[in-house]
């Protein structure tokens, strides 16, 4: 296995389903074989992407042993958390057990802890399970903030090695990585739109939505901004501007399943309550996916990893 240095492009990858609700196996592996083929850097199955919140517990377990299985030679980061600290040392014990690399735990969602609550729930898990884990912290689905001064209080953790930023704020974002650059630290984009000005304030890379669709343009525009070529970058951000809009127009992972149904990675079943996308919306995606296909891109160089 590679290096675990969290710099790249990390797809969340959705979790495939049949007709009938179950997880579809098979098509899973063969999204992680495309993507490990297309050169990401490594890949985050059971997130908020792959639908965790509907899985139960053995079969999240499934889902890692079946990613982990159909990997080569990159890293597997397993979304092991939960509101409760019970429960989400648990989901990182049986994790690790089913052969991941790291953890991605999002922040505790509904209870809404105070800071010093958050660093507890995090260093309980840290010192229980020796893996590389990384703090995820996404308010608009937790209801809570995890502070520059929290991130830099829990970047001292010697398991506690990264960061993914999904609040929409740059500021705090750039407040981050100013505050952990002394650290062994990984900050990366959890929003695609913001992906190229995380990296702009040191950021290392992202956990991507838009890379399970656009994994080499992706790839490109992360690793063109790690080697300092921001003109490259920037003409693939904005290649890619509208793609990444799109998948956000409904609750992820909603569009980016109808995404990889238009091109031909499975059906684009979800579990309830999460419902297909609407079809005004469905019809301007093929038509972004559609000039995307009709232009595409070879990166230059390789990565930087």
């Amino acid at each position: 296995m590679t290096t675990l240095d969290f710099r790249g492009v990390y797809p969340a990858i959705p979790t495939p389903f049949d007709e009938d609700g179950r997880i579809d196996f098979e098509q899973l592996q063969s999204d992680v074989r495309r993507l490990e083929t297309a050169g990401v850097d490594g890949v985050v199955p059971v997130g908020s992407t792959g639908e965790s919140a509907t899985l139960t517990h053995d079969e999240h377990v499934e889902v890692v042993e079946a990613v982990v299985e159909a990997v080569e030679d990159i890293p597997v980061i397993a979304g092991s958390g939960s509101n409760s600290t019970r429960e989400a040392l648990e989901l990182s014990r049986r994790s690790a057990d089913a052969g991941a690399d790291a953890l991605l735990l999002i922040s505790p969602y509904y209870n809404k802890p105070e800071q010093a609550g958050i660093v507890e729930h995090y260093r309980t898990i840290a010192d229980e399970v020796p893996l590389p884990q990384i703090v995820y912290n996404v308010p608009g689905r937790t209801g809570s903030n995890i502070l520059p001064e929290t991130a830099a209080t829990l970047a001292e953790h010697p398991n506690i090695v990264g960061y993914k930023a999904a609040s929409g704020d740059l500021g705090q974002i750039s407040e981050v990585v100013e505050r952990t650059r002394d650290e062994d630290f990984a900050v990366l984009s959890g929003d695609d739109g913001l992906t190229l000005q995380t990296l702009a304030v040191g950021g290392d890379g992202a956990i991507s939505v838009v890379a399970n669709v656009e994994p080499a343009r992706t790839g490109a525009m992360v690793h063109s901004a790690l080697q300092g070529d921001y003109d490259r970058a920037r003409d693939l951000h904005h290649e890619l501007g509208p793609l990444c809009r799109h998948l956000f127009v409904e609750t992820n992972p909603i569009p980016v399943k109808e995404a990889m149904a238009i091109r031909g990675y499975g059906p684009a079943h979800l579990r309830p309550p999460l419902t297909r996308l609407s079809e005004p919306y469905a019809d301007e995606l093929r038509r972004i996916l559609d000039e995307l296909a009709a232009e595409p891109t070879v990166p230059d160089g390789g990565s930087d990893a």
